[in-house]
């Protein structure tokens, strides 16, 4: 399978490029600073997001869109770089999208009217952030002719995390483990969305997973 990792020069998207060649994929890491890039055995699109075309994308079976953005001023590229991949893919819909997505805006509740970014307990320094993926999130489940697939990390998302190669899946609802705990480390996150991509069982769906 032929897979590029859009931001596989961050640390999700680092795994994710490992965790694919390390099955035997054909993965190409697409990011703006080449030099990023430590691993010289990578594949490498030098572009920037928004200077992607159809053309740049239209050999590959499956997308995955790793960029990230933290800063006030850049939390809206989370919509504004999703619209742009959804635009370029429109109607090539034998090219899957796989987002790496938010916990924000999963469901705490069984008639999805709150989600987690809406409760009292959700950290405040998290919100924008939260609220910039949940807009994006929003404006991807509207759009047609796009193959997309959308994965929600658990509410805690470890970086350095032990990877156990386990995990549970869930959708819209935020999951708990065998512990009552949501957590996720990045490197089992990997391992579930390469499972995605290669089965291809969330199709124009959310999905969540958590540790066991």
């Amino acid at each position: 399978m032929k897979i590029a990792i859009i931001g596989a020069a961050g640390k999700e998207g680092k795994y994710l490029f490992e965790e694919a060649a390390s099955r035997g994929h054909d993965v190409t890491a697409v990011v703006r600073d080449a030099s990023k890039i430590t691993n010289l055995n990578m594949k490498i699109l030098e572009k920037d997001l928004f200077d992607l075309t159809y053309d740049d994308l239209k050999d590959f079976d499956v997308v995955i869109d790793a960029f990230g953005a933290w800063t006030p001023d850049t939390l809206p590229l989370h919509e504004t770089s999703l619209k742009h991949l959804a635009n370029i893919l429109k109607g090539h819909e034998n090219i899957r999208l796989l987002i790496v997505g938010g916990a924000g805006s999963l469901y705490v509740d069984p008639e999805h009217k709150i989600r987690l970014v809406d409760t009292p307990e959700f950290p405040e320094a998290f919100m924008p952030l939260a609220t910039a993926m949940g807009n994006a999130f929003d404006m991807l489940k509207k759009t047609e002719g796009v193959n997309w697939t959308y994965l929600s990390p658990a509410a805690d998302f470890v970086a350095d995390g032990e990877r156990t190669g386990k995990y549970k899946l869930g959708s819209d609802e935020l999951i708990v483990n065998s512990d009552g705990n949501s957590q996720i480390s990045y490197a089992d996150y990997a391992i579930a969305m390469i499972d995605e991509a290669e089965n291809g069982k969330y199709l124009k769906q959310r999905f969540s997973v958590v540790s066991e």
